[in-house]
């Protein structure tokens, strides 16, 4: 599968922090690792950035956070876990749609090689 620039970018500093760190560590280690890397790399981001739901016209904050916004135009979703679950992915996918990007990238870092823990998602 080919990815666009900034997903190649982004999927670059993922790997280096795998690579430093490897698996077994706190999701939110990698989060703020990760989070290093990219401004190691000038790119612009947020972490978790709320997704407030519109219901009939009023935006409600309901305490969803993406782990991480990219340049207003990709979700990263971390994870932590022993395997991907349907939830993640719907989680995610979830994230796009009330954020706008139309772009996703699921990632597990607890794999012993990154490449089999990252999943692209396109609305």
């Amino acid at each position: 599968m080919e990815f666009d620039e900034l997903s190649n970018q982004v999927i670059g500093c993922a790997l280096e922090v795998h690579r430093e760190l490897g698996p077994g560590l706190l999701e939110s280690t990698y989060e703020q690792c990760f989070a290093h890397e990219l401004r190691l790399n000038s790119i612009r981001f947020k972490l978790q950035h709320p997704q407030p739901v519109n219901y009939k016209g009023v935006r409600l904050d309901c305490g969803y956070r993406a782990d991480i916004l990219i340049e207003d135009e990709l979700i990263v979703e971390l994870k932590s876990v022993d395997a991907i679950k349907g939830i993640h992915e719907a989680q995610l996918l979830t994230y796009m749609k009330l954020t706008g990007p139309r772009t996703g990238l699921l990632m597990n870092f607890n794999v012993k090689k990154l490449k089999d823990g990252i999943k692209r998602f396109v609305l």
